[in-house]
């Protein structure tokens, strides 16, 4: 079922993803969905879902779809689950997939908005903003290589951190659980991680240093996923346990899991002996790097790792993956593809206006980020078989680089034009327009996007 009075006819693929989306939520309001995304896609200003609603033509039932989204938001894992499903199912994906865990914050206003609170700010920008006041969302994304325009991310699902102190603002018939980060991110690994096997397919994670801790990484490796990230500089690793030599009895108990000595990162960085160099792909190019690796033991992992340690102009790194198996190349190219999930942190933010919704319902709240996040996955989905003449065209601008990769926010607006030239040439077909009008129509559709 659709809305009669949705304005736009969105192409026929997207109709059938959005409806796809919808199928796993209420019957009685399932068909909201599509009206809100397409919605979304031609919000313009301040993106608010008043504005949402306004440029999907449904302002006057807005009272039924703020209500929708406080519904939504308890519903996102279903929806979550779905678009997955949809991905797999689209895109020539091998039988190792990448997924990308971290944490981002959006900036919010009001002391009446629920879960929000103050955070440290990870980009102060030229203010030296320390702190800032809204909402932080451990984000979970499927990094891929585009085989034309190189690595990028599809955000699939988040989940709420809310600060102990703020759980007493929070009314309790919410039902909101305070858990931690580590808490939260292990519980997206343990969402997506059986929906991977179910496919046929092993899941690497990549985090950041600050999830390489005991409670998320054991949570984590019960699911049965590998992970890479970063050490910290003074991680406590230890050697190898030694090996009895044949025909000798262990005394009692279980055989040792770690070994005695101490390995320090630091130590074997600043030896000069023993580097050697491995060539890779890194953001795009292929470039030779100088690294170290070895295997060692490390207790909030469980056991035996392998670590990477790669030497840089101006610093060194230590990685690690848990499975001692992994290539350093593996672990390298993985690690440089977390860099997309920070991409999608801008794009949402800045294209879609992730945090600009003026609501206070914590679901609610739930519901429009995970909107932001959808829209952002299905419209780089839609554009993943599109050439890249017909995904921007720089011409008007002869200081850019034609050959840049479209942005997401081509993506978009490629997305848009070809919804409104399908309307144009619908009204064309049907009464006969003037050509003069149709190139008006035309120009004016390339200002206005």
């Amino acid at each position: 079922m659709s809305d009669p009075k949705c304005r736009w006819q969105p192409p026929e693929d997207w109709s059938q993803w959005s409806q796809w989306l919808a199928a796993g939520l209420h019957a009685r309001n399932r068909w909201r969905l599509p009206v809100l995304l397409i919605g979304i896609l031609f919000a313009h200003g301040r993106r608010t879902v008043t504005t949402w609603l306004r440029a999907a033509g449904v302002s006057a039932d807005y009272q039924d779809y703020y209500y929708f989204l406080s519904v939504l938001g308890r519903k996102t894992e279903s929806v979550a689950t779905r678009l997955l499903a949809l991905i797999l199912r689209t895109l020539p994906l091998g039988d190792r997939l990448l997924a990308v865990l971290d944490d981002t914050p959006t900036k919010r206003y009001g002391p009446k908005v629920e879960g929000a609170d103050i955070h440290h700010n990870p980009t102060p920008g030229p203010a030296d903003q320390k702190y800032l006041y809204g909402h932080i969302w451990v984000t979970l994304s499927l990094a891929i290589r585009h085989p034309r325009f190189g690595a990028l991310a599809l955000p699939l699902r988040a989940m709420l951190y809310v600060r102990r102190q703020t759980m007493a603002k929070i009314p309790r018939w919410r039902g909101w659980a305070f858990a931690t980060k580590l808490v939260l991110a292990a519980r997206l690994v343990e969402w997506i991680a059986p929906i991977v096997k179910q496919a046929g397919k092993t899941l690497w994670i990549v985090v950041d240093g600050g999830y390489t801790k005991a409670p998320f990484l054991r949570r984590a490796l019960r699911a049965g996923v590998t992970i890479i990230g970063r050490l910290r500089k003074d991680a406590a690793l230890r050697d190898l346990p030694r090996k009895l030599r044949p025909g000798r009895r262990r005394g009692p108990g279980r055989p040792r899991k770690y070994g005695k000595n101490k390995i320090s990162l630091a130590k074997r960085a600043a030896h000069r002996h023993g580097w050697e160099t491995v060539q890779c792909t890194v953001y795009g190019k292929t470039v030779t790097k100088l690294y170290k690796t070895f295997l060692a033991t490390y207790r909030p992992a469980g056991g035996l790792v392998r670590v990477v340690i790669v030497e840089e102009d101006h610093d060194w790194f230590p990685f690690f993956s848990t499975d001692p198996n992994a290539t350093v190349v593996e672990i390298i190219e993985a690690f440089a593809d977390r860099a997309t999930i920070e991409q999608d942190f801008h794009d949402v933010k800045e294209v879609w206006g992730a945090g600009q919704q003026q609501v206070r319902n914590i679901w609610t709240n739930l519901a429009v980020y995970h909107l932001n996040l959808w829209m952002h996955a299905l419209v780089e989905l839609r554009s993943w078989e599109h050439p890249h003449d017909k995904l921007c065209d720089r011409s008007q601008s002869p200081w850019d680089d034609p050959n840049r990769r479209p942005s997401h926010a081509d993506r978009r607006k490629a997305l848009r034009k070809h919804i409104l030239r399908n309307e144009l040439s619908t009204l064309a077909a049907v009464w006969s327009l003037p050509r003069k009008f149709t190139h008006l129509a035309q120009r004016l559709m390339e200002l206005a996007l």
